[in-house]
């Protein structure tokens, strides 16, 4: 029986969720759906299509994944510890050796929301089938609106002709009335070895360098120093936009990478979350509030900051977050 495994990338700090989501605790484990988590909810959206677990995370994120693997009694899996973030491509290749080469992993963020069900399930599934033939799959998403926050896939059937970086209003409208494009998930499923044999012929460093990083670490604790000498590369830049191995699943399921609170609104929205008239929405500290000469806007209330933002501006929530950084970082510790 071919082995699974899930593994849950656990970085970012999610800067468009400010005044939320903070470096102590990013928007995967604010626990606002429903009294659960986002990292929660894709442990258990997997658990039943996967053998074993692999947790991949920095440093500063441990302790919350651990608290969040209690709460859900989850007691077996691989913990592995990165010193400091490196971005998706070794992220993948920790796991990668961590896991045998025939093992396959099915790679997810720990910060999308994505509705469970047979249309989940059916896309796995379709996912290992290809794994198993020695391809490199990726998710892609049938598109609802000409969104510009994702990046595209093009593909003709589960071939995958281009990827295409955030576009431009009038190029995303474009991709959606030419019927060849889905949103890029960020989720894959390979097997280790496969992977790894890829990335050290497309990206001979950043193996090299992450190979030293692991071999280096103490029970998957990472060496700082060896680490830093890993180039900081995606995933989609050091191998799938390089691969000749690459396949694509075009998924109709429910997915959000949940980068933006007009993303939150509308997810709460659909869940019957509270509005005005004017279909606004208060989010965080539950305090009188009221909305005067505004339509569609947020406010999100925290202990020490408050951000009104305009549904369709959350986007620029990441300006705020890089002024902070800046003359305030207290505000996003």
């Amino acid at each position: 029986m071919t082995n699974i495994s899930h593994v849950i990338l656990t970085g970012g700090v999610g800067s468009r969720l400010w005044p939320l989501s903070r470096q102590s605790k990013p928007k995967q484990y604010l626990e606002i759906f429903s009294e659960k988590s986002l990292f929660e909810l894709a442990l258990e959206r997997n658990r039943s299509l996967c053998h074993e677990l692999i947790v991949v995370g920095n440093s500063g994120n441990r302790g919350l994944s651990e608290k969040i693997l209690a709460k859900t009694n989850c007691e077996d899996f691989i913990n592995i510890v990165e010193a400091t973030p490196r971005n998706t491509a070794p992220a993948i290749a920790f796991a990668a050796f961590a896991a045998k080469p025939h093992d396959i992993l099915l790679v997810t963020p720990a910060d999308h929301i994505i509705e469970e069900g047979e249309a989940y399930t059916t896309a796995v599934n379709q996912a290992v089938k290809l794994a198993e033939e020695d391809f490199l799959v990726t998710f892609g998403i049938k598109p609802l609106v000409a969104e510009t926050g994702y990046g595209y896939i093009e593909f003709d059937g589960n071939n995958v002709i281009s990827f295409r970086e955030k576009p431009k209003k009038q190029d995303a409208l474009d991709y959606i009335a030419s019927g060849n494009f889905l949103w890029n998930s960020g989720m894959f499923c390979f097997k280790a070895g496969v992977f790894l044999a890829e990335l050290k012929k497309y990206a001979p460093e950043v193996y090299t360098r992450s190979f030293n990083a692991w071999s280096t670490g103490t029970n998957g604790v990472l060496d700082f120093e060896a680490s830093m000498e890993i180039p900081s590369i995606s995933v989609d830049y050091a191998v799938m936009e390089k691969s000749d191995r690459i396949k694509v699943i075009p998924s109709n399921f429910m997915w959000s990478d949940m980068g933006s609170f007009e993303a939150v609104y509308e997810y709460f929205r659909a869940k019957g979350y509270a509005m005005d008239a004017n279909q606004n929405m208060q989010i965080g500290d539950v305090k009188p509030t009221f909305f005067v000469g505004l339509n569609n806007c947020i406010l999100i209330s925290t202990q020490d900051a408050n951000l009104v933002v305009s549904k369709s501006a959350s986007q620029d929530v990441k300006e705020v977050y890089t002024y902070l950084e800046q003359y305030y970082p207290d505000l996003i510790r």
